[in-house]
């Protein structure tokens, strides 16, 4: 099975109902290029915009049942395929940095904030998120395991290693930053330590602080009747805006994780105390 996903690498607009309009063509676009999921980069529905003037931010973070998110809950219920929509989401005492799955029947599948907000810069406006959650989702022709972590969060291994231990497949992560060969790599060593595929949808270059390279790696280190090491990095975007569909075989990626050695088969957990420990 051929996992099909749209990575929306967009330009912001100026307003929520902009956001609307360009989210909902893309993801037409997305429908007409043959996705199963169409994902956002990081906070689409205010471009990534954090105000750190005391209330400014509250005024810009919408509901989970806003008229936006249910726009788009029906849009994929109309496309029958998955979105990924990300968003400021109003939340107290600030708000939250989230993304909500809907499949392609227009049911939440998964409800994900950011944990690991960037509270040393403009995320200090924001409260972290909880924890992270996997969730099944049917795509018509199968099911996929798919979890979710937001941008800073690739920099802790914990965040994608629950996900694979929850049994996520997929890791869907939306972003908003620069990426360039060190946050790359993390990314592929996620994917790597994982057996997970990571697939990261950033802003183009032309939004402040970004640059595009939205990436897929699907995980998949070597294949037993090849010789030698394979680039699990199956698409890289140039920087420019665009809609950029990559393809994961899954029937490849489950047969790797049944016989391969990373992930959970040799871990220790009795030896890794010190990592639930403050401070």
């Amino acid at each position: 099975m051929m996992l099909k996903i749209a990575l929306l690498q967009l330009l912001p607009g100026g307003s929520l109902a902009e956001q609307q309009n360009i989210g909902t063509s893309a993801c037409r676009k997305a429908k007409d290029m043959g996705a199963d999921i169409a994902l956002f980069p990081e906070m689409w529905s205010d471009g990534y915009f954090l105000p750190q003037e005391e209330g400014a931010v509250d005024a810009l973070a919408i509901t989970a049942d806003s008229e936006f998110i249910c726009a788009f809950r029906e849009l994929a219920k109309e496309l029958q395929m998955a979105i990924g929509i990300t968003f400021l989401e109003k939340h107290d005492p600030k708000p939250l940095n989230s993304i909500l799955l809907f499949d392609r029947k227009g049911n939440e599948r998964l409800h994900y904030s950011k944990v690991h907000i960037c509270a040393f810069a403009d995320e200090t406006v924001l409260s972290p998120g909880e924890d992270f959650y996997v969730t099944d989702l049917d795509i018509g022709r199968g099911t996929v395991k798919i979890g979710s972590m937001i941008c800073f969060d690739r920099e802790f291994p914990e965040s994608a290693r629950i996900l694979m231990l929850k049994g996520a497949e997929v890791i869907l992560a939306p972003n908003a930053c620069p990426m360039e060969i060190n946050r790359l790599s993390a990314l592929r060593t996620r994917a790597y330590e994982n057996k997970t595929a990571v697939v990261t949808c950033n802003y183009p270059k032309g939004q402040p602080d970004c640059n595009g390279h939205s990436s897929v790696f699907d995980g998949v280190a070597w294949l037993s009747d090849v010789p030698g090491v394979r680039d699990m990095c199956i698409f890289e975007a140039p920087e420019a805006e665009g809609v950029y569909l990559a393809g994961i075989d899954m029937d490849m990626l489950r047969e790797y994780r049944e016989h391969e050695v990373m992930g959970e088969k040799y871990r220790h957990p009795d030896k890794y105390g010190i990592l639930t420990k403050e401070g």
